[in-house]
């Protein structure tokens, strides 16, 4: 059963904004509510907290126990959620997806329509061979109880190549021992230390004059940089274990601190380099089983959820309806399948994530 999304305490050309905008969000978040005319019945009502009228519906609807989603441009507000004026759509979606989240509305996929069965082609015709029998060369009778006369070639000498005994095989050459090199060990990178149990505890890891990274494995928290591309060069080379420090939980500041999943996101964005990682099947299906937290640094990410929400594809298929690079499509699948937002799927059957993203994902 889908959720009510009211509206209220603005001015009809706010609501009309809202209302157009809600449409996109809704889709992208699993299209998982409806839009109702009023907050009476609605189960999230959004009140526009800098028009007139708006601190007055929010005391009305609160004191009557609705969620109310406050409009603002203010940093803080009073209301159960906040809603950032300028209106920004992505936000919008991370917003709608968090609540519907939060009360356990299922996403509504939107079945594509099946492709048509392919229709065989005939078989060309096989053409007629002519059959040719081997005729036998006709021989003399021979009467009964009778020799067979001698031929001419029974009196013709033997061939010199008849005389020559059959050949003998040549000599196998022995074996040629061949060095053949270990196989490289293989050195851990950052993504490796971000798998469940791989750090023991709290560590500090930096490099050159790159940012400094905190990472809590048991809080699954770190502390860092606001954006994440300042951190892609640290998954680039190994990172040996003498170069994390351990952290004192003393020191650890909370205030700062950012969920994990963002950083195991990152490690599956940058783990297939525009590819879908190696052991996938080439035509597998992918999804999204709910909304993920997009980032903006990455505004095409945006298109391709929308786009994954709607049903099962291939990475060429989600690329075509969101228009965009399917390199980015396959970075993008990875990420949510290393934080398990995505699914992979042949024929109808799930496929488990391969490689570094199943560490990753635990």
């Amino acid at each position: 059963m889908k959720l009510k999304l009211g509206m209220t305490g603005m001015d009809g050309q706010t609501q009309a904004a809202l209302t157009e905008a809600f449409q996109a969000a809704n889709q992208a978040a699993g299209n998982r509510f409806d839009l109702g005319d009023s907050g009476n019945d609605a189960d999230f009502v959004i009140v526009d907290m800098d028009s007139l009228y708006g601190p007055m519906s929010f005391m009305q609807l609160h004191n009557a126990g609705k969620h109310v989603i406050g409009y603002t441009q203010a940093t803080r507000t009073q209301s159960d959620s906040r809603l950032a004026k300028p209106l920004d759509h992505i936000e919008f979606a991370n917003l709608l997806g968090m609540l519907a989240d939060q009360r356990g509305a299922q996403v509504v996929a939107v079945e594509p329509e099946p492709a048509p069965a392919p229709v065989p082609a005939p078989a060309p015709p096989v053409a007629a061979q002519p059959v040719v029998e081997e005729i036998a060369p006709l021989q003399p009778a021979t009467p009964a109880g009778t020799t067979p006369a001698p031929t001419q070639q029974d009196h013709l000498p033997p061939s010199p190549a008849a005389a020559v005994s059959a050949p003998h095989p040549a000599p196998v050459p022995a074996p040629v021992a061949v060095n053949v090199a270990p196989e490289p060990v293989h050195q851990p990178t950052l993504a490796d230390w971000l798998a469940p149990g791989a750090l023991k505890g709290a560590v500090v890891f930096q490099r050159g004059d790159g940012p400094e990274l905190r990472i809590h494995p048991g809080r699954r928290e770190y502390q860092g940089p606001t954006g994440l591309k300042p951190l892609i060069a640290y998954f680039d080379a190994p990172v040996a274990e003498n170069e994390l420090r351990p952290l004192a939980d003393a020191d650890w500041q909370s205030g700062q601190a950012q969920p994990l999943t963002r950083l195991v996101w990152l490690a599956g964005l940058l783990a297939g380099n525009g590819r879908v990682v190696a052991g996938l099947p080439e035509h597998a299906h992918y999804q999204l089983t709910k909304w993920p937290q997009t980032e903006r640094e990455y505004p095409k990410h945006f298109r391709i959820a929308t786009a994954m929400m709607k049903g099962p594809a291939t990475v060429e298929e989600i690329a075509v309806a969101a228009s965009v690079p399917a390199t980015d499509v396959a970075d993008f699948v990875n990420a949510n399948l290393a934080t398990g937002f995505a699914a992979a799927s042949v024929d109808g059957a799930n496929v488990p994530a391969p490689g570094i993203l199943a560490a990753l994902r635990g």
